[in-house]
């Protein structure tokens, strides 16, 4: 445990905390990672011309889903809401395995699961950060996030490999309870940290139910011009994302003709991104974070992927679109997403849940959307994936800008909050 201390920049009384997170994450994202190579491929199965149309489907369940959350969270304590929402989630996931039993329901229900899994790994995600940045101070969260994001991609790295070694023996369905299995060991974690000491856990003590209405969160974001700022960041980060992942979709497509060849690459790739991804978790990002600040952290993504796009414009071949996959995707997890969490550990306690919820989900998927409908259009008047890689670069550019705005202005909040 002294080792492990010395490794993280953590103090004793930090530790058993630490671990709990870590392991929270873990059982939370390998449960989502199991199912993301299959929702990959059912998005290809479902036509990748009609991929603009299943964003805005998820967009519109975002938009139904925000306000039931703002309902549960204004309705029940924290110890309560926390495992209703993944109660909720397994529920649904039994759901889909026993109506997938039936051939007809599989073809049917290609294009509802690619949906349920997108809103489903965004509010299970955000729950799980709204839960952290409410626990842990920023100072606390700049050193030690980036090691609980490890959990997060070491059960990454699981669940795909699960994936990939089972889904042929077992069948892709019958995976949808391993599933399950992993979010029910996520409850036990949210319980054992809500059992341990608020001494060293500066949130830990407030089990307060939180004020405002269905639509607080919404108010109070368009109420505040920096959480306005992390929304804009979101919408950067995702329209470049969709961008992405469309040229991936079309380059993919093109090159393999057999679903499962298609599934194994995706697979490869996650394992890729998550295998650095957890490397810099683990042991630099705390410290990276530490060196650069905030600022530069944040900034370090949307330079990257600028370049990236412009790379995939110059070469649209899979090597190429592998390369920045990797490169983005690990990026955005080991350094972006823990210097994200610490934008929120400056605001009030109902922002972190009300407010960070709208933006990790209606927002995202919002982006999402805005991406997706933007390359369809485009790429329908004529531009190719090489024209539609370079503006996304550009996005890619004024989301730098705005990064650094940002950074500097959450660089305030914390000296102004001491």
């Amino acid at each position: 445990m002294r080792v492990l201390g010395r490794l993280v920049d953590a103090r004793p009384e930090e530790l058993r905390a630490l671990l709990i997170s870590f392991a929270y994450f873990f059982c939370l994202l390998c449960g989502y990672y199991i199912l993301r190579p299959l929702r990959e491929e059912m998005g290809i199965a479902g036509g990748v011309e009609q991929l603009h149309w299943v964003f805005t489907a998820t967009f519109l369940a975002m938009l139904a889903a925000v306000p039931l959350f703002g309902w549960v969270t204004s309705r029940f304590a924290r110890r309560r809401f926390l495992p209703l929402v993944y109660l909720f989630f397994i529920a649904n996931l039994l759901l889909f395995f026993a109506a997938f039993q039936f051939e007809a329901a599989r073809l049917a229900g290609a294009r509802v699961f690619f949906v349920w899994v997108s809103v489903f790994n965004l509010f299970v995600v955000s729950v799980f950060w709204s839960f952290m940045v409410d626990l842990y101070s920023n100072e606390q969260g700049r050193r030690l996030f980036g090691f609980i994001a490890a959990g997060g991609s070491a059960g990454a790295i699981l669940g795909p490999t699960l994936t990939a070694t089972l889904a042929v023996p077992l069948g892709p369905v019958n995976l949808l309870p391993v599933s399950a299995g992993f979010l029910a060991l996520a409850l036990v974690c949210i319980r054992a940290l809500l059992r341990l000491s608020p001494q060293n856990l500066p949130g830990r003590a407030d089990e307060r139910g939180l004020a405002g209405g269905v639509f607080a969160g919404i108010t109070q974001l368009a109420r505040s011009p920096y959480l306005l700022g992390v929304a804009l960041f979101v919408v950067g980060l995702t329209v470049v994302a969709t961008f992405v992942y469309f040229e991936q979709a079309h380059i993919v497509r093109r090159s393999f003709t057999d679903a499962g060849e298609r599934t194994r690459f995706f697979a490869g790739i996650d394992l890729a991104v998550n295998a650095i991804a957890i490397t810099l978790q683990a042991f630099a990002t705390g410290r990276i974070m530490r060196w650069l600040g905030l600022t530069a952290v944040l900034a370090l993504m949307p330079l990257a992927s600028a370049a990236g796009l412009a790379a995939l414009g110059a070469l649209p071949l899979l090597a190429m679109l592998a390369g920045v996959q990797v490169l983005r995707r690990a990026g955005d997890y080991a350094l972006t997403r823990p210097a994200r969490e610490v934008l929120f550990t400056v605001v009030d306690r109902s922002e972190k849940y009300k407010v960070k919820n709208v933006i990790d989900t209606l927002v995202y998927r919002g982006g999402d959307a805005l991406g997706g409908w933007l390359f369809a259009s485009l790429l329908s008047f004529g531009l190719g994936l090489s024209a539609l890689a370079y503006l996304g670069a550009g996005v890619a550019v004024a989301w730098f800008a705005l990064a650094l705005w940002l950074g500097r202005s959450s660089e305030q909040r914390a000296r102004a909050t001491g």
